[in-house]
């Protein structure tokens, strides 16, 4: 089993930044993608960025320019910078995280961490 857990979340306003950490711990061995997903109230979840571990990375489009995603192997941890921060940003973020068992793809989930966006 892997545990994530998120930190970063909260109050911010609009066009400032924010930076969300996930932390994998457990069975981490040959994790292949790490990544964040959002889910905004009455919306379905959605992806905003994944990097896998050999470094390819890979933006929702609406992301693109604002959001950075990085991954520390030694540290097992992914991060997220937010910059340019808008209202429609609001969401909970979910750290994912997945490896292949044979030709299953398995994910991993976090608990999630509140980001909103309000002046």
């Amino acid at each position: 089993q892997v545990q994530l857990v998120e930190s970063g979340g909260g109050l911010v306003q609009p066009g400032g930044s924010l930076r969300l950490s996930c932390a994998a711990s457990g069975n981490i061995s040959s994790l292949y993608a790490m990544g964040w997903y959002r889910q905004a109230p009455g919306k379905q979840r959605e992806s905003v960025a994944f990097v896998t571990n050999g470094g390819f990375t890979d933006y929702a489009d609406s992301m693109k320019g604002r959001f950075t995603i990085a991954r520390d192997n030694a540290k097992n941890t992914v991060y997220l910078q937010m910059n340019s921060l808008k209202p429609e940003d609001t969401a909970v973020y979910y750290c994912n995280a997945g490896r292949y068992i044979g030709t299953t793809y398995v994910k991993y989930w976090g608990q999630g961490t509140q980001v909103t966006v309000s002046s």
